[in-house]
């Protein structure tokens, strides 16, 4: 069984789209708002580069993403491929892209992502409450630094 799904995120930000970007380059501050307190967590951020985050889900499984960045436009764009496993399987294959756009009050920010999800070991709906979840956390970071 698999399904296929895309959806796509908006946010905004009271900063530049620089700063907005630097976020989600720099190794300290995405662990901070991606993987949380409590995940392993690598970033190389380049093109070729990955990232990958460890934890464990609600009912103790392993989780693990592992992902390749495919294009970097500073300050404009980044476009990833990204595998989420549960233990030894693969749950989801997915690409994202993130888009941020100059807005008279900072940054507007767009994520799209387009998932296959297999045999149920995630649904769409979890993986988008999930980045927007992290979105919040980017949020957060933004705010409490400025």
């Amino acid at each position: 069984m698999i399904k296929h799904t895309t959806f796509t995120l908006e946010r905004d930000f009271p900063v530049p789209p620089a700063e907005v970007f630097a976020r989600w380059a720099d190794p300290q501050s995405k662990a901070t708002w991606f993987a949380g307190p409590k995940a392993e967590h690598e970033l190389d951020f380049r093109v070729g580069g990955t990232e990958i985050a460890k934890g464990v889900n609600g009912e103790g499984e392993q989780l693990a993403f592992e992902g390749v960045y495919r294009e970097i436009v500073p300050g404009e764009r980044i476009v990833y491929s990204g595998v989420l496993s549960v233990g030894d399987t693969v749950a989801t294959v997915s690409q994202t892209t993130v888009q941020f756009e100059a807005s008279s009050t900072g940054t507007r920010l767009l994520l799209t992502e387009q998932g296959a999800f297999l045999d149920g070991h995630e649904e769409p709906e979890w993986r988008q409450t999930g980045c927007g979840s992290q979105l919040d956390a980017l949020e957060k970071l933004i705010s409490d630094a400025g």
